[in-house]
């Protein structure tokens, strides 16, 4: 059938073509994946952001159908949990007896019970078994049951429905063709030559260069030369082309963007960025459809393009493994009973039985956290106290361990909030001409905030780090042109001899040596914040705030944090972030709440601010209160070292002075425990941890080291509320901590703030160590040892891979065989009446359907300390 001929049939059988509006297609289409930023800016992204309006165990049965990717924890992975205790076999039940409850089966509840618990409990019907003969003539005799159990699934590409059909690698090849033209079109700093006429879109400068790809045949060369010049009309063409149904259209789209979710999230964070390449996602599909349709033209039709989802050999399987039918039992049977027992271990799948292990796992740290709490809360009697110093961290679940050890070393008061803290900037750091959006990705910046200095200083210091740039930039033009590469080993080979053997063997000593080396040499000045607003023009950010703008991020950020009585003399305003030498991921240890950087500028940018005098007195106004002897300073939780770095450190008054000192005397034990606790959990071969400092500092500087630190590993609860209700519980690190007061927000705004910004962020956070260990190779980032950083952008596996969108193994497994992450569901918990909550659910639409759809858990602690699931 020629294409004209396809074309005219389609669009008589289905008029709707007609109306066809591709690009809303490909925007609905875009939700199965997430927008991907480049790693140097790595910010914690929710795989699944655009699908929370379905169930979560939807989603699993349609990734599983469409590219054969599990999302929910494996059974190793279950019954290592089960072996560790993590897992209560009463909560195992409870999920097997709510899901029978809603079921309507032909069968009498006992047969069902013990089918699905046995199921639940034993190991799948073995391969010899479905390799019996009379179980495969039992199947056909059965088959008619087939449309009576059967549900929709998924849609597949005709590429991949190919290569599973007839074993022709056309999905492989599709996806190396692609892969190979994003390098090009995406490329920021590898390659030597750039891709031509990019500034025309990824459509246009592909179609001027495919045309002439020796890795196509020439015949295929001349079908892609004669398509549309338009993306948008190219993709039409080609799902025409391919008989795709209109109905199917969207489904298909979502089919191609899920084969390759990394280099598509690149497209689509691209094409968000800025207007001019808006399309990007629609040029993309453009280019993949065209050319899918290209290479399997030889092979249409195909000789199913549906394959058969369902195979009865393995429920008749299962039934005689775990429901004591043998095969030659179901001749006995009516056909209502027949049907009945299909069904049930049809519906009783692996998914399923995945989803109740998850929950009976998540429902058990859910038990424990709550009898730890329940049990331990201080009295508000109890928590009063007269503190020397506060310190507000950041709600990243690496503080928690630091802020206990903190509280019990001194009179110290600690408090959780987002690590932004509220300040929608940009930075501008003192002779940089780039600055850095700091703040979560979800918000745009408001401002800019940039560091300043006297002329002269700054002009002296733009000098040295010029000089500085320039010799890298002159290294990297010499590797890369033909004959100064030639030179450049025995230029370049003495020093980077001797910085490869330091840095192999001496990684720590070699570290602070080369750093202090470029600290010295570039001595950068003392500086200030350029905080009073600036004019400029109306597409530019403001920088600086006006007095007004002054006064609210100030007042926004104290009651945020709960701070807006019984000040102490000193108030840091901490900051965090990581410190790792040769690491790709170095962003993704960062403030998750910075868009994949130290928060330690906002956490200046705000002690500045509340230390304004013209700031106190409008705020003493409104009833918040800071004391003259008051001083708020700024600092920075490395969280590698579990070290506290003072980054701005005002005049002090003599109480101030006072805590300052105290703070410096206890600091030094408080890390040294910090990093005791620290340590120990990370696999270090041949360390018998004596000097946990130099052990920390050791897998900082030490540029071999997959694992500098475990980052946000193991992350599982947020707990909004006081601080003395969990100041008494070694949380462990994995929860993150808000302060929040319900008595101070009657009318809820503060608490629905918390939800909508600092929940939504660990909620990313969550689900990306959540996805990142469950799926590595698909949703992660594989092994740290084989991965490509490529095209400046991102990593790959090798050289022909999807960008990868995750984190890799060694942030969340403890080795080959065994998970140091913990794969469940973030737990919501907030301190406060019930009717908060109600209210909370009833206005925050969006929380709802996370809860109800299973994306998130909920929990609540009343005022009498009373705790209720809502999940």
């Amino acid at each position: 059938m020629n294409t004209l001929l396809a074309k005219t049939l389609i669009l008589e059988k289905e008029p709707d073509y007609l109306d066809l509006d591709i690009n809303e297609l490909v925007k609905s289409a875009s939700k199965v994946i997430a927008p991907l930023g480049p790693i140097n800016t790595f910010a914690a992204r929710n795989p699944w952001m655009g699908l929370e309006g379905q169930p979560f165990e939807l989603v699993a049965r349609r990734l599983k159908d469409t590219c054969d990717v599990h999302i929910y924890p494996n059974d190793s992975m279950f019954q290592s949990a089960r072996n560790r205790g993590e897992i209560n076999q009463d909560f195992l039940e409870m999920g097997l007896q709510h899901w029978l409850d809603l079921q309507s089966l032909e069968l009498p509840r006992g047969v069902g019970e013990r089918f699905c618990r046995a199921a639940l409990m034993q190991d799948k019907p073995s391969s010899n078994l479905l390799a019996v003969p009379e179980l495969k003539s039992l199947a056909r005799k059965l088959r008619r049951f087939k449309s009576q159990i059967t549900e929709k699934h998924s849609v597949q590409t005709y590429s991949q429905c190919l290569e599973q059909l007839a074993g022709e690698r056309v999905a492989h090849d599709l996806n190396r063709h692609i892969i190979k033209w994003c390098k090009l079109f995406l490329d920021e700093s590898q390659a030597v030559w750039s891709m031509p006429n990019r500034e025309e879109g990824f459509y246009h400068a592909w179609r001027g260069l495919v045309q002439h790809d020796p890795a196509l045949s020439h015949q295929i060369r001349k079908q892609l030369n004669n398509l549309p010049k338009e993306a948008d009309h190219a993709l039409k063409e080609a799902l025409l082309a391919l008989e795709i149904p209109y109905s199917e259209i969207q489904d298909y789209l979502e089919a191609h963007l899920l084969a390759l979710p990394g280099w598509a999230g690149m497209m689509l964070w691209r094409s968000q960025q800025s207007t001019q390449e808006n399309s990007l996602l629609t040029e993309y599909l453009a280019v993949r459809i065209s050319m899918e349709w290209a290479l399997i033209k030889p092979y249409l039709p195909l000789p199913e393009q549906r394959m058969d989802k369902i195979l009865l050999e393995p429920l008749i399987a299962a039934w005689a493994q775990w429901g004591n039918l043998p095969i030659n039992a179901w001749s006995q049977l009516s056909s209502i009973e027949v049907k009945a027992r299909l069904t049930l271990a049809y519906r009783f799948d692996k998914i399923l039985r995945n989803r109740i292990w998850l929950e009976a796992w998540e429902k058990t740290y859910e038990d424990q956290l709550m009898k730890m709490i329940t049990s331990k809360q201080l009295t508000a009697a109890d928590h009063i106290k007269s503190a020397l110093a506060q310190f507000v961290f950041c709600i990243d679940v690496r503080s928690e361990p630091f802020r206990r050890k903190l509280e019990k070393a001194g009179p110290f008061e600690t408090f959780g909030t987002a690590g932004f803290f509220g300040l929608p900037i940009k930075t501008n750091e003192l002779g940089s001409k780039h600055s850095h959006n700091s703040l979560p990705v979800m918000f745009k910046p408001q401002f800019k905030v940039k560091e300043s200095s006297t002329e002269f200083e700054l002009k002296q210091y733009q000098q040295r780090q010029q000089a500085v740039n320039s010799l890298s930039c002159t290294f990297k033009t010499m590797k890369h042109n033909l004959l100064s590469s030639l030179l450049l080993p025995e230029i370049s080979g003495p020093w980077l001899s001797l910085q490869t053997l330091a840095r192999s063997f001496v990684p720590r000593s070699a570290g602070y040596t080369f750093r202090k080396i470029r600290d010295t040499w570039l001595n950068k000045p003392s500086t200030e914040l350029l905080l009073d607003h600036v004019h400029t023009s109306e597409t530019e950010l403001p920088v600086g705030f006006s007095e007004e703008e002054k006064v609210h991020y100030a007042r926004q950020a104290l009651k945020m944090m709960g701070l807006t009585d019984h000040f102490a003399p000193l108030v840091v305003i901490c900051g965090h972030g990581s410190h790792s030498t040769n690491n790709p991921y170095a962003s993704a240890l960062d403030c998750g709440a910075c868009g994949g950087a130290s928060s330690g500028f906002n956490a200046r940018v705000l002690a500045a601010l509340c230390n304004l005098p013209m700031v106190r007195q409008t705020l003493e106004i409104e009833g918040i209160s800071i004391p003259k002897d008051t001083v708020f300073a700024a600092a920075e939780h490395i969280t590698t070292l579990d070290q506290l770095r003072w980054l701005y450190v005002p005049e002090l008054s003599d109480a101030a002075q006072k805590a300052f000192n105290r703070i410096q005397a206890t600091l030094p034990k408080v890390s040294d425990e910090a990093n005791a606790e620290r340590i120990s959990q990370l696999p270090n071969l041949g360390s018998d941890y004596k000097n946990p400092k130099a052990e920390a500092q050791r897998f900082a500087e030490d540029w071999s080291e997959v694992r500098p630190e475990w980052g946000l590993a193991r992350n599982a609860a947020f707990i909004i509320g006081e601080r003395r209700l969990t100041q008494e519980c070694n949380l462990g690190g994995r929860a993150f901590l808000h302060n929040y007061n319900w008595q101070k927000d009657k009318n809820g705004a503060l608490l629905a703030n918390i939800i909508t910004g600092p929940v939504t962020v660990a909620q990313w956070i969550n689900l990306q160590y959540y996805a990142s260990t469950v799926a590595p190779y698909y949703y992660g980032s594989g092994n740290k040892a084989t991965q490509t950083v490529t095209a400046g952008i991102g990593v790959m596996q090798g050289n022909a891979s999807d960008l990868l969108a995750g984190l890799p193994w060694q942030s969340v497994m403890q080795s080959d065989q065994e998970i140091y992450h913990v794969p469940m569901r973030l737990l919501v918990v907030v301190q406060a009446p019930r009717e908060y909550v109600e209210r909370l659910l009833d206005h925050d639409l969006a929380l709802h359907q996370k809860v109800q759809n299973g994306w998130i858990r909920l929990a609540s602690i009343d005022p009498e300390g009373h705790w209720e699931s809502w999940s």
